[in-house]
């Protein structure tokens, strides 16, 4: 039954640093549900069906709130930001003035920081049975981030099976900004073994390589006649343990692909075992494909299942990491007067049979 699937809400009620927690349900007339938390704005579950019919929660997570604020793992589902992904020794300049972000990955920045939107409580205003609006407002300052930026993020559920994320921001001074959400799919079912059976394709001629410390080198490579090509379908494992300079260091894919243009999804991923497909469609110009390289079992999920490396892939839709130091990349910059918006649609279909790699 569907209240066996799903989180007790009970155990999402509590108060971080003054402010009340809770569990929101959405549910669309075709039975896909999505449970929702005020901390981190964040996806918990995300339950499709899968070629029998059968509901399965394709969203890694926990089922306490506890679970989300002691986890090895901060940002399973959660909204991202100030600045998602890196900023290089947690510095920017912008209008001549120097920026100092907390360091949380070694010497860089790392989403927003220590303290980024993932570990706030957001302000719930709108929930609706297809809709939640979840607001925050991030004080001049914060993080070392200018500026006090109002945030909207909206989830919409509809009767297509579509997961919309909608985001809005203003700021006050001169800023910078880059929000996405940071969900680990399993499309086998959360915690059911890893994804490199999955088959995936991405829909970009080129991707941005990294340093040692993750930070883009600048460079805007091709994929052609790499491991990161696939712009054919083929499974997230067939290459990953290709000896190569962009892989080898990190463990697997952690980087991010420019999209190209044009119509149908920037990504497509699907279980040949559930036959459960993932499209991504968004209007930013990145998407980082993770696959989860630092899972180490030490978080256990809803189904109390170790979390181990490869047991999720990650879509971000974002603008480029470390934006801010690097100006051939599209800007990152917010100012005053302005207003951020960017859109992420995750459509979830299912595939009948697998007698050959899907052509998209």
């Amino acid at each position: 039954m569907l209240h066996d699937l799903l989180p007790n809400a009970v155990d999402f009620d509590t108060r971080i640093a003054g402010k009340n927690t809770h569990l929101l349900i959405l549910k669309n007339d075709r039975g896909v549900t999505v449970a929702l938390s005020d901390f981190g704005a964040r996806i918990v579950s995300l339950l499709v069906p899968d070629r029998q019919g059968l509901l399965t929660d394709v969203v890694l997570g926990f089922p306490t709130i506890r679970g989300y604020t002691d986890a090895a793992e901060q940002y399973h589902g959660a909204t991202i930001g100030r600045f998602a992904n890196r900023i290089a020794g947690g510095k920017f300049t912008l209008d001549g003035q120097t920026h100092t972000i907390e360091p949380n990955h070694g010497p860089n920045a790392l989403h927003g920081g220590e303290n980024g939107f993932h570990r706030q409580v957001w302000d719930r205003r709108v929930n609706y049975l297809q809709q939640a609006d979840f607001y925050y407002v991030s004080a001049s300052g914060e993080a070392g981030f200018p500026g006090k930026l109002a945030v909207r993020v909206k989830y919409r559920l509809t009767d297509n099976n579509e997961l919309i994320i909608s985001y809005r921001a203003e700021t006050t001074e001169p800023t910078v900004i880059n929000l996405t959400n940071h969900a680990y799919f399993n499309l086998n079912g959360e915690g059911n073994g890893d994804v490199l059976g999955h088959l995936a394709r991405i829909n970009a001629d080129h991707y941005l390589p990294v340093d040692q410390a993750q930070i883009p080198t600048g460079a805007v490579a091709s994929v052609a006649n790499t491991p990161f090509d696939f712009r054919k379908a083929k499974t997230i494992g067939r290459d990953i343990g290709q000896p190569h300079d962009q892989l080898t260091p990190h463990g697997g894919y952690d980087h991010t692909y420019v999209l190209n243009t044009g119509p149908g999804p920037s990504a497509s991923i699907v279980s040949p075992d559930t036959g459960i497909c993932l499209e991504v469609f968004t209007n930013e110009p990145g998407l980082q494909f993770y696959t989860g390289n630092a899972l180490d079992g030490a978080d256990f999920g809803k189904q109390g299942k170790p979390y181990k490396q490869y047991g999720a892939f990650c879509l971000e839709a974002q603008h480029f990491p470390d934006s801010p130091n690097q100006p051939k990349f599209p800007s990152t910059q917010l100012l005053p007067g302005e207003t951020f918006q960017s859109e992420t649609t995750y459509r979830f279909s299912v595939m009948k049979a697998m007698g050959r790699m899907p052509d998209w």
